[in-house]
């Protein structure tokens, strides 16, 4: 019912989407531009794209700045690297994946959201 207000998505697409309480600062469903365009507000959703897309850029030059310096120095650099999953060759296809490693539901649990970084 009403499809044509919903972009024809099906109930369960719309779901998909749907907020929930508890999740992680990084859960996706809280994109504040992704919010805003739902609610219909297309150009404070446009201009919170950008904004949001210039400061992943900005993440992404600094952590390049820093590899390239430890480079110089001969010092470590930790990469980038999720939270809950690690790369690992998969058992079966013997493909590099990325593979739950755990805490996401225990940090859930908690509500202890400090190991998550400022993307929004």
């Amino acid at each position: 019912k009403y499809a044509e207000n919903m972009y024809y998505f099906s109930e369960l697409a719309l779901t998909l989407n749907a907020p929930e309480s508890g999740t992680a600062p990084t859960d996706s469903r809280q994109r504040p531009d992704q919010r805003l365009m739902e609610n219909g507000r297309w150009d404070e959703a446009n201009a919170e794209k950008q904004r949001l897309e210039e400061k992943q850029r900005l993440s992404r030059k600094r952590r390049e700045a820093e590899a390239a310096r430890a480079s110089e120095d001969g010092t470590p650099c930790d990469p980038y690297k999720p939270l809950w999953f690690e790369r690992r060759k998969d058992p079966v296809t013997q493909e590099l994946a990325h593979v739950y490693k755990g805490g996401y539901w225990e940090s859930k649990e908690k509500q202890d959201w400090s190991l998550c970084p400022d993307i929004f």
